[in-house]
């Protein structure tokens, strides 16, 4: 088990943005640099060395849909806005549940968006699921499943046989997206998986796959059902 999820599980809390980010980064899973801060102040050193614009979003082990409470700003420029941002997440985030501070990062050029979770079914145990993120799986739920652990064959055959795949193989002249990054973060994410478990639920999305590469957006990973 991980030092981080035995933390969690100790709280009885699951993992926050920044703890998910930094698990995933030690299962090759690549994340934006990030910062958590806990004050204003942190915030503000934190945008100038990651690099303007930037987006801020609030940490908390009881809020785990950020920006339902107006949890997430993006697009910020300048110290003031920083300052700003952090003061409304926090007044914001006290009414909902603890606050712990802000996850800062750097605003990531827009990629095709995916999504691969994780779940847990006390029948079949863990599950991996895959699919184009956005209106592909909260509207046509247009995603595949295996069993945990998977092969490359496994991964290869997840990515295939969504109904939007020509658009990852490049469609009216769209360059096609990186497909072995894809195939490596499911493999990735099978192995964290196994290792770790406790894991009840796993949600990386957005995912931003590039013609090379791909980076994890945000995260969400939950130890306490």
């Amino acid at each position: 088990m991980h030092p981080l999820i035995e933390k969690a599980l100790k709280e009885k809390r699951n993992l926050t943005e920044p703890e998910s980010k930094t698990l995933l980064q030690h299962y090759g899973l690549p994340a934006p640099a990030f910062s958590f801060c806990r004050s204003p102040e942190e915030a503000v050193r934190a945008a100038s060395t990651l690099g303007y614009p930037v987006v801020m979003k609030v940490v908390s082990p009881d809020i785990l849909h950020k920006s339902d409470i107006g949890g997430v700003k993006v697009g910020l420029t300048s110290a003031e806005a920083v300052r700003t941002a952090y003061e409304e997440i926090k007044n914001a985030a006290q009414t909902k549940g603890t606050f712990s501070g802000v996850i800062i990062y750097h605003v990531q050029e827009q990629g095709t968006e995916i999504i691969i979770g994780a779940l847990y079914d006390e029948q079949f145990e863990h599950a991996i699921m895959f699919g184009l993120g956005g209106i592909f799986v909260e509207v046509l739920k247009d995603v595949s499943f295996r069993l945990i652990p998977i092969t490359e064959a496994d991964a290869r055959e997840m990515v295939a046989e969504i109904n939007a795949y020509p658009i990852l193989t490049g469609v009216r002249g769209q360059p096609p997206r990186d497909l072995d990054s894809i195939i490596r973060a499911l493999l990735n994410v099978s192995h964290l998986v196994e290792e770790n478990s406790e894991i009840r639920e796993l949600d990386l999305n957005p995912i931003f796959v590039y013609e090379k590469g791909l980076t994890v957006i945000d995260a969400r990973c939950i130890v306490i059902s």
